[in-house]
């Protein structure tokens, strides 16, 4: 559904620039805006429940500031709630799963040098969730997808000007896929490309239809009047 035929709005809970061109590769038109929480602070031990609880978070908090702003005040259509971290009418958030362990963004050099070189020759998986909300009828959907990353080996100069850039500490695991210094390392993408830069299209398309079919209890904002 093409942003111009669409019979709803979009906010984007995200600064991510990979998340907003798939959402616009959709055919979606949106606004953005973000939540600042203490992703640390929430821990569950499996991915699934992680990136699903991390996505609450998120959405919880941007619909907390939407209650001290005009964005939704005299709008007559259905507005859907995307917010994301890696983490749509929703939420997403994401994770890398290496070896068993959870990898989200690294905190310093260190761990990122390390998180990239344990990729070279090997692979890991990621998992994203997606959570859509309609403000207007409080319905809320939820779901998550993984994909796996296969990689080449990995020069130690370009593991040098990655940190360099700067790039690890966007990405949960340390490793943006698109990069032009990543992408002729990676091997191969089991599932979904998209899944893997942040934002599943097909799941998203999914949430966005069953939360605007689905009836709710109560708005999940109240001043838009």
């Amino acid at each position: 559904m093409a942003a111009a035929e669409s019979s709803f709005k979009i906010i984007l809970g995200s600064s991510s620039m990979a998340r907003q061109r798939i959402l616009a590769e959709m055919g979606y038109e949106f606004t953005i805006m973000t939540a600042d929480i203490d992703e640390k602070s929430i821990r569950k031990e499996k991915p699934e429940d992680l990136v699903t609880a991390l996505a609450e978070a998120k959405a919880n908090a941007i619909m907390a500031r939407l209650q001290h702003t005009d964005i939704l005040k005299n709008v007559a259509c259905p507005t859907l709630l995307i917010t994301a971290d890696t983490d749509l009418c929703g939420l997403f958030m994401q994770v890398v799963v290496y070896k068993g362990t959870i990898r989200e963004k690294p905190c310093n050099e260190d761990e990122a040098r390390e998180f990239i070189k344990g990729y070279s020759g090997g692979h890991a998986a990621v998992v994203g969730s997606v959570l859509v909300t309609n403000l207007n009828s409080g319905a809320s959907k939820g779901g998550w997808e993984s994909a796996e990353v296969y990689f080449h080996d990995i020069p130690n100069e370009v593991i040098d000007s990655l940190i360099d850039e700067g790039i690890p500490f966007k990405v949960a695991g340390g490793l943006m896929l698109e990069h032009p210094l990543t992408l002729p390392f990676v091997d191969a993408v089991i599932g979904a490309t998209d899944t893997v830069m942040g934002l599943s299209k097909s799941l998203t398309e999914k949430l966005i239809e069953e939360a605007l079919c689905q009836p709710g209890s109560s708005p999940r904002v109240q001043n838009m009047s």
